[in-house]
């Protein structure tokens, strides 16, 4: 028998196909116990996000093939396979999971939101049965790994990606960003990561708007907001905190007179103001007014730039504490 996992993420399949594998809270529980029925198949966690789906298992020698034929067949999915999956076999496997659970591999590097996720997914597999005495003995070696990594690493210091950084930056003026909401104007994927990449921080809802009402709305569906019609969404901008703008216009679509229109009612609020297309979708001199907070692409690219720079160093001390904290495990069937 061999420890292995098999999985999907942001880096390696689109959104509609994760979408194909993705799995709510509730079940994946009921998945694991279908897993584990599989005769090949010893022990298995499942852990599903919405930028990842994963399965860690223990199974026999030469498995993996069946592993995927099996998770395909569960999803009924029948599209291409090539550069979607990524496989690991023993120790190999056990590094990746703690580069999981300590925001190494996620979009948003050193994101605290996937250690809880993890947690939950392992919570899931002990209550249900699935694992035994190599998988619980890895998972709780992964979760020592993560809390080492948050707190004698810098590893979440400085966003490392364009959404990374205007997730910092919002931090930056409201503190936490439990319940803010956030305009999505265009529908296009880095208004998606950006998007995300405040929904892991703690945004609570998402208005996405398009000229496109349809391409609104798939966005709205893959990050669980609300469309509105373009010719509508200043209507909307008395209600958030945060404002993303990513479409193909040749000219301003957002102009000072739409924020001075709902100041009053906006009660003076701070507005984060977020334009990550180029030719640029916000007029300047919106940054003007006085509680808007306005940043453009450059700014939050030379940030992303500055921050992988500091953050190399910091990986590395990551990397070592992952190989100090296995090797001291010793665990069984992944030397």
């Amino acid at each position: 028998m061999k420890l292995v996992c098999l999985g999907l993420n942001h880096e390696t399949a689109p959104v509609e196909v994760r979408e194909c594998f993705a799995l709510s809270e509730s079940e994946i529980s009921e998945e694991g116990k279908l897993l584990i029925e599989d005769p090949a198949v010893a022990e298995g966690v499942v852990l599903s996000t919405c930028n990842r789906t994963e399965y860690y298992a223990v199974i026999e020698d030469g498995g993996v093939q069946h592993l995927e034929n099996w998770v395909c067949s569960q999803r009924n999915y029948e599209g291409t396979r090539e550069g979607v999956f990524y496989y690991y076999e023993s120790r190999k496997a056990a590094e990746h999971l703690c580069r999981v659970a300590s925001g190494m591999n996620s979009m948003v590097l050193g994101e605290t939101e996937i250690f809880g996720q993890v947690k939950k997914a392992y919570q899931a597999a002990l209550t249900g049965g699935t694992t035994s005495g190599i998988l619980n003995k890895l998972f709780q070696r992964a979760f020592g790994v993560g809390k080492r990594v948050r707190t004698q690493t810098g590893i979440q210091e400085g966003a490392t990606s364009v959404a990374g950084a205007a997730v910092e930056l919002a931090e930056q003026v409201f503190g936490k960003l439990k319940g803010s909401s956030v305009m999505v104007v265009g529908a296009g994927e880095m208004s998606r990561q950006t998007a995300q990449a405040l929904q892991s921080r703690g945004a609570s809802s998402v208005i996405v708007t398009n000229r496109s009402f349809p391409a609104a709305e798939k966005l709205a569906a893959e990050i669980g907001g609300g469309a509105v019609g373009f010719d509508d969404w200043q209507n909307s901008l008395e209600k958030i905190d945060v404002l993303i703008s990513s479409t193909s216009a040749p000219h301003f679509v957002v102009k000072p007179r739409d924020i001075e229109a709902v100041r009053r009612k906006r009660k003076f609020r701070p507005l984060i103001m977020v334009d990550i297309a180029v030719p640029r979708d916000i007029d300047p001199e919106v940054g003007e007014i006085e509680e808007v907070y306005l940043y453009d692409i450059d700014t939050l690219q030379g940030m992303a730039s500055r921050a992988r720079t500091r953050r190399l160093e910091q990986l590395k001390i990551c990397e070592g504490i992952i190989d100090e904290e296995l090797t001291k495990a010793a665990l069984l069937g992944l030397e």
